[in-house]
């Protein structure tokens, strides 16, 4: 094991978490910009609206693989329900994030970045997400702000989910350093672990319990590749401290 010059990073139960997500919540709060509603619809339209647009239609692209940014199901859905915002696509993503989910830090997550950063250790962020990698990066930049992100890849900005490798190749390619140099840390055994190393990035499962009900933990498997288990941040920092020496 080398110590690397770059670390990527998933970002769902990695860097942040969403406690007490509530999609209804969000929805209601970005009504709150609606400037035209000529169906006078309510919250409990937009609710039946997103089960068929997101939850149906996206759902079922999003299980073979693939992804369609939030700001196009956003106007597929109020172009179906005809209202209109006073904000702009990115602006409607981030209201309703927001309002579904302030999120919060998964545990000492800011001081493992603070360490990478004082050791002169680079880092991004690739992540399966519905919503863009702005909206993603206004989202990190709030919560993390000392972070020193080069680049932040949403699968919705590339079509394509994890595992496909082509996301890692990307992020490769943008960073200009060879595999084996770079790892890449997160809690999926299967989109953030097989798939790194897939490409010949070292993959590290970060594996906590914070709010780890939102998956169930008996469909999870071990990876199928060589990687490194933690189950907290100061055990990287641990690792990286011992490789220094």
């Amino acid at each position: 094991m080398e110590y690397p010059k770059m670390i990527i990073f998933d970002y769902g139960h990695t860097l942040l978490y969403e406690p007490d997500w509530d999609s209804v919540r969000g929805n209601a709060e970005l009504l709150r910009y609606a400037t035209k509603n000529p169906k006078n619809c309510t919250l409990e339209d937009v609710r039946k609206g997103a089960e068929l647009i997101f939850g149906k239609h996206i759902e079922s692209i999003r299980k073979m693989g693939y992804d369609i940014c939030g700001q196009v199901g956003n106007k597929v859905l109020y172009e179906y329900l005809g209202i209109e915002f006073s904000l702009t696509p990115l602006e409607m993503e981030t209201v309703f994030w927001n309002g579904a989910s302030k999120g919060a830090l998964m545990p000492d997550a800011d001081k493992m970045l603070d360490y990478i950063n004082e050791n002169g250790i680079r880092s991004a962020v690739i992540s399966n997400l519905l919503w863009s990698g702005d909206a993603l990066t206004e989202r990190l930049n709030r919560l993390l702000p000392n972070n020193q992100f080069e680049f932040v890849m949403t699968s919705s900005d590339y079509f394509m989910r994890k595992p496909n490798r082509i996301l890692f190749d990307i992020a490769l390619q943008k960073n200009g350093l060879d595999a084996d140099e770079v790892w890449y840390c997160g809690d999926n055994p299967t989109a953030d672990i097989e798939g790194a190393s897939q490409v010949g990035i070292y993959p590290i499962w970060y594996d906590n319990d914070t709010e780890k009900s939102y998956k169930d933990r008996s469909d999870e498997k071990i990876p199928l590749c060589e990687h490194l288990h933690i189950h907290e941040w100061g055990e990287l920092i641990d690792l990286l401290e011992k490789l220094k020496q």
